[in-house]
């Protein structure tokens, strides 16, 4: 029930990823400074998200560590950017691509712990694979320019959030079709 009752948070993460990655298209000349903020405040942003979720928590299951570990990645990550803002882009290529994969990796974690919890964790996986996709292809190709990493980060941004917005709008559904349920056992 818990995951059900809190797939609004989802999609608000969703939604900002979205958010993030239309503002790296609409603002492809951006300057490395601003793309170190931007990335930053997503990052803090998703880090807090996933820890209010995990700490909101009302399932007895006890898998709400997954969602601490990621808010903690994430949070870990907006704190390294913010406290070294004139670093290169190669370097923040290589953040970007370790936080990608670390997230990545707890993403399809988190999903196949909770496959017989939540239904659509297809979704969280295939977000985890693109996470891991996206990280290894950043640190694997860190020359072609700034530029080409605005797309790319773009890119990944809209894809990601699209599916996690999926996952939330999925869990919504089953939530729908589960409170009647819920309402009928407590009347009984």
């Amino acid at each position: 029930m818990f995951f059900t009752s809190k797939w609004w948070a989802i999609v608000l993460r969703g939604v900002a990823a979205v958010l993030f990655g239309l503002l790296a298209f609409s603002r492809p000349g951006i300057t490395l400074g601003a793309l170190i903020v931007l990335f930053a405040a997503y990052a803090l942003v998703d880090g807090i998200f996933a820890i209010a979720a995990a700490i909101n928590r009302t399932d007895p299951t006890g898998h709400w560590g997954f969602m601490v570990l990621r808010g903690i990645l994430s949070i870990a990550a907006a704190v390294i950017a913010m406290t070294y803002p004139a670093m290169t882009a190669l370097a923040l290529l290589f953040l970007i691509a370790g936080w990608a994969i670390a997230t990545g990796i707890v993403e399809i974690s988190a999903a196949i712990r909770l496959r017989k919890v939540i239904t659509g964790e297809w979704l969280m996986v295939v977000a985890g694979l693109l996470s891991i996709v996206f990280g290894v292809a950043l640190a694997a190709y860190p020359g072609p320019g700034i530029l080409t990493v605005i797309w790319l980060i773009g890119t990944f941004a809209v894809i990601f959030g699209g599916l996690l917005i999926g996952l939330g709008f999925s869990l919504r559904a089953k939530g729908k079709r589960v409170e009647p349920e819920i309402e009928r056992r407590r009347a009984a």
